[in-house]
C-alpha cells in the first residue's frame, strides 16, 4: 500500500527526531579549565601549617594570615625546626639563660634555605613562626622567643587558631 505524502513526511520527521541529544563537549571543557585556572590562582594565598595532634593551639581574634616562614614546632618532647628536632623540652627547661645554642644553629642553617632571597640580608624582615601547644610555660616560649632575636629573625608570629565570629560577637557582648 502507497503511503500518502503526509505520512512520508511525518514517518521522515519521527526518524531524524528519533536520535537523542548529544553532549556538546567542547562547552563542558571550557568550564572544567575555568574551574582548574580557579582554583590555581586562589591556592596559593593559603600557608598550610604542620599538623602536630599533640599541640593545641591556642586561639585569637587575629585577622591575617600566615606567611611562608621558618616553623618552629615546640612539642611535648621536642623543639622541631622546619619537621627536623633539634633539642628537647626538659633539657632546655634545665638549663639556665634564655638561649638554646641547638635550637639558634639550626635557625643560622635556615637562613639561606628557606628564607626569602630579600630577607636573607634584611634581619628585621625575617620571620619565623612558633607553633606551642596552649599548655607550654611562659619560660620556655620566652627561651624559643630570645634565641629566635638571637638567630637574627626580626619577626617573631604566634601560631594561633582563629576564633569564629559567634565567639567575636560574644566577647565583644561581655565588654
Amino acid at each position: 500500500m502507497a503511503k500518502s505524502a503526509r505520512a512520508r513526511r511525518m514517518d521522515k520527521h519521527h526518524k531524524r527526531n528519533k536520535a537523542g541529544g548529544g553532549l556538546n563537549l567542547v562547552s563542558l571543557m571550557d568550564i572544567f579549565t575555568i574551574l582548574v585556572f580557579f582554583l590555581l590562582v586562589n591556592s596559593s594565598d593559603v600557608e598550610v601549617l604542620p599538623n602536630a595532634k599533640e599541640v593545641q593551639l591556642p586561639e585569637s581574634i587575629a585577622e591575617q594570615k600566615a606567611k611562608e616562614t621558618v616553623v618552629i614546632l615546640i612539642g611535648d618532647e621536642d623543639i622541631l625546626v622546619q619537621g627536623a628536632p633539634v633539642a628537647k623540652v626538659a633539657e632546655v627547661m634545665a638549663t639556665k639563660g634564655n638561649d638554646i645554642p641547638e635550637l639558634r644553629q639550626a635557625l643560622k642553617s635556615q637562613n639561606d634555605r628557606v628564607l626569602r632571597r630579600e630577607a636573607q640580608d634584611d634581619i628585621a624582615g625575617r620571620e619565623v613562626t612558633i607553633m606551642g601547644d596552649k599548655d607550654i610555660p611562659y619560660r620556655l616560649l620566652k627561651k624559643v622567643m630570645a634565641t629566635c632575636t638571637e638567630s637574627d629573625y626580626g619577626q617573631i608570629s604566634l601560631a594561633v587558631l582563629q576564633k569564629s565570629s559567634d565567639q567575636l560577637d560574644q566577647l565583644q557582648a561581655a565588654r
